[in-house]
C-alpha cells in the first residue's frame, strides 16, 4: 500500500486491541449465481446448488444471489497488486503507523505463497483469459519481474495478459509497457490500459490512449470492459485518494466523458487502492468503476468474470489454501485496524452484475 492511506481521517482504533482479538466472526465473502461462500478464521464453508436471482438466509446472513442473463458465454479472471519482491506488509514510507507484517523465518515469502495460491484457484476454472492489472513487483526490478513470470506464466501461458502498475512506473521498469493491449474473447472485448506514469504513484490516460479506446468501442461487435491499474479519479468526492492518488481529475474527467459517448463501454476496473470497492458516475449511469482488493495481503483474492448474452457478473473470491487464510487475516490488522473495513468492502462491492444494455 502506498501513503495516501488512510484517507487522511483520525485513527479510532488501536491496533494492538484488533490484533489481540479471537479470530474473526465469520464472514460472507462470495456470492455467484447458484452459490456462496463464508469464511470464519481458518474454516471456508461453501454452499452450492442455490437458486439464482433469488433471496436466500444463510447462517444469519440475508442475502440474494446473482443472476445469469442468458447462455454462458466464457469465463475470464484479474489480479492485481501481487507485489513480488516485497518483504514489508503494511509500512508506509515516512510514517510509524503499524503493525506491520513479515513471513516468518523458513516460511515462503508471503507474495508467492499468495499469488501460488490465486493461481491454483483460478486455474480450476480453465478461464479464457488472465489478466493482471499492474504492481506486478515491490521495486521494480527484474528479478521480481521473472518471479512473478515464474508464478503466472507456467498456468495461463498465452492467455496471460500483463499491464504495468505504479511499482513498475515509480522505479522506471523497462517491462510490461504496451499502452493499450485488445483481448477479444467470446461475447466481450477486454482492453488493458496501463494507466502510470513514469516515476510517479498516481496515473493518467493520455489523449492518444483516449483516441484508441474510443476507435475501439466505436467498431467494436460485443460490450467492452475496461481495465487498468489506477481507480477513475472523482472532483465530488470526499476522499482524498479520489483526488491525487488514481487517473488525474482532467484525464478522469475525459474518459468518463468518452465511456457515456460510447455505451458499449460497460465498466472500467482496476486495483492500486487495494480495496474493494464499486462507484458509478451520473454521466454513465450504471456503468460501474469497479477496484478490487490485492493479492497479496487482507482479504486476498482475485475476480472471476462470467460472460453471459445478456449480462456479465463480477465474482470476487477470497483466497482459501490454509496457508494464505492465515497470512491474510494476520494482515486484516494493518494501519492501526482500519484496514480490514477498508480494504474488505461490502458484499455488493465485490459480487454484482454488470449490465450490457
Amino acid at each position: 500500500m502506498d501513503a495516501e492511506f488512510p484517507d487522511g481521517s483520525d485513527p479510532v482504533v488501536d491496533w494492538r486491541d484488533a490484533v489481540s482479538h479471537a479470530s474473526p466472526p465469520p464472514e460472507l465473502t462470495t456470492v455467484g449465481p447458484d452459490f456462496a461462500v463464508v469464511h470464519e478464521g481458518p474454516l471456508v464453508r461453501r454452499y452450492a446448488d442455490l437458486e439464482p436471482g433469488t433471496h436466500h438466509e444463510l447462517e444469519g446472513f440475508a442475502f440474494t444471489t446473482l443472476a445469469p442473463r442468458g447462455e454462458l458465454l466464457a469465463t475470464f479472471a484479474t489480479v492485481n497488486d501481487v507485489h513480488f519482491g516485497e518483504e514489508v506488509c503494511g509500512e508506509v514510507h515516512g510514517t510509524d503507523i503499524g503493525p506491520t507484517f513479515r513471513s516468518e523465518p523458513g516460511d515462503r515469502p508471503y507474495p508467492e505463497l499468495m499469488n501460488r495460491a490465486a493461481a491454483a484457484e483460478i486455474s480450476l476454472l480453465a478461464p479464457v483469459a488472465v489478466l493482471v492489472k499492474g504492481d506486478l513487483t515491490s521495486n521494480g526490478t527484474e528479478a521480481e519481474y521473472e518471479a512473478f513470470r515464474a508464478v503466472y506464466e507456467p498456468a495461463f501461458g498465452d492467455r496471460l495478459h500483463v499491464i504495468r502498475g505504479n511499482h513498475e512506473s515509480y522505479n522506471h521498469a523497462p517491462f510490461a509497457r504496451a499502452s493499450i493491449q485488445r483481448v477479444d474473447l467470446p461475447g466481450v472485448c477486454a482492453v488493458l490500459v496501463d494507466t502510470s506514469v513514469d516515476g510517479s504513484p498516481s496515473g493518467t490516460v493520455t489523449a492518444e490512449q483516449l483516441d484508441e479506446i474510443d476507435s475501439i468501442a466505436a467498431s467494436a461487435d460485443r460490450p467492452v470492459l475496461l481495465f487498468g491499474h489506477h481507480h477513475v479519479g472523482d472532483a465530488d468526492s470526499p476522499e482524498r485518494a479520489d483526488h491525487t492518488f488514481g487517473i488525474d481529475l482532467h484525464a478522469s474527467a475525459l474518459l468518463v466523458d468518452l465511456i457515456s459517448r460510447r455505451p458499449i463501454v460497460r465498466g472500467f476496473f482496476s486495483g492500486h487502492t487495494h480495496r474493494n470497492r464499486v462507484r458509478t458516475f451520473e454521466a454513465t449511469g450504471d456503468v460501474p468503476y469497479g477496484e478490487v482488493a490485492s493479492v497479496k495481503d487482507f482479504p486476498g483474492v482475485w475476480a472471476e468474470y462470467r460472460v453471459y448474452e445478456d449480462g456479465i457478473l463480477q465474482i470476487v473470491h477470497r483466497i482459501s489454501d490454509p496457508a494464505a487464510l492465515r497470512w491474510s487475516d494476520r494482515t486484516r490488522h494493518m494501519f492501526q485496524g482500519l484496514y480490514e473495513d477498508y480494504a474488505f468492502g461490502t458484499l455488493e462491492d465485490r459480487c454484482y452484475e454488470i449490465s450490457i444494455g
